[in-house]
């Protein structure tokens, strides 16, 4: 039986691993034929040999306008209009907020927001014309409430949310749907990444960080990227048409 998304071209940002790549594997599995864009192309070719269906891998930072540009044209050609944007590339650094660095916050700008704004541009012209389009923004629970010591990171974050709010309400009559998936701490390179630097800075055990961050989740767990990928999923079907300007938060309660 063909899935649910069958034909659709899906771009995924950040798509070689942790939560892109669950969500690549999910839209595959629907039918959508996707475009896996990151920085890595072995990493990103390796990912296609082990997807379903037809699958393709473009290079590109996300923060540069030409980058992206060339590498939504590139997708455009293997797979014709792009109908399905997730924006999923991001990256988090921490630091208190005294010793934040001009270039770690507006770092965490670039990658965080602005190439969510730059890949919607790139993206919507065709959604607009076939009156039809899904863009899914993977922010994070830290787009809906503080956290200490990663201000730069909320603020993008915030301003991902932002972004999807008002640019759901310019495009509500034009088949096109923007919304906000918002994880809590989930089991990806960027969480492992946390407890190294946890450990390291408190000596405190892998064991012990993890608990800590799972402690934070009424249900004491980490998210799995599957749980992410398919919240996406269904904001990409038909099924969520009337959905759109919405932040949808995947953490297990954290915040409700």
């Amino acid at each position: 039986m063909a899935g649910s998304l069958q034909g659709r071209h899906a771009l995924v940002t950040g798509a070689a691993r942790g939560i892109g790549a669950a969500i690549a594997r999910v839209l595959a599995t629907e039918g959508a034929r996707v475009t896996l864009l990151g920085r890595r192309l072995d990493v990103l070719e390796q990912l296609v040999r082990e997807l379903p269906g037809e699958t393709h891998a473009v290079v590109a930072d996300i923060s540069d306008a030409e980058q992206v540009q060339a590498a939504f044209a590139q997708a455009r050609e293997r797979f014709g209009p792009i109908g399905i944007l997730v924006n999923n590339a991001g990256q988090a650094e921490s630091a208190p907020f005294t010793k934040t660095s001009l270039e770690l916050w507006q770092r965490m700008l670039a990658v965080n927001l602005t190439g969510s704004f730059l890949c919607a541009q790139a993206a919507l012209p065709d959604m607009l014309a076939a009156r039809h389009g899904r863009i899914v923004n993977i922010a994070s629970t830290a787009g809906q409430k503080g956290y200490a010591y990663v201000a730069a990171y909320a603020a993008a974050k915030h301003g991902v949310i932002g972004l999807t709010r008002s640019l759901a309400l310019e495009v509500a009559t034009k088949g096109v749907t923007v919304n906000a998936v918002c994880p809590g701490y989930t089991e990806t390179d960027i969480l492992r990444d946390s407890i190294a630097n946890v450990v390291a800075k408190t000596g405190r055990s892998v064991d012990e960080a993890l608990a800590e961050f799972a402690a934070g989740n009424p249900q004491r767990r980490i998210v799995q990227p599957d749980e992410v990928a398919d919240a996406v999923r269904w904001l990409c079907g038909d099924a969520a048409a009337a959905i759109t300007g919405q932040s949808i938060s995947v953490s297990g309660g954290e915040v409700t």
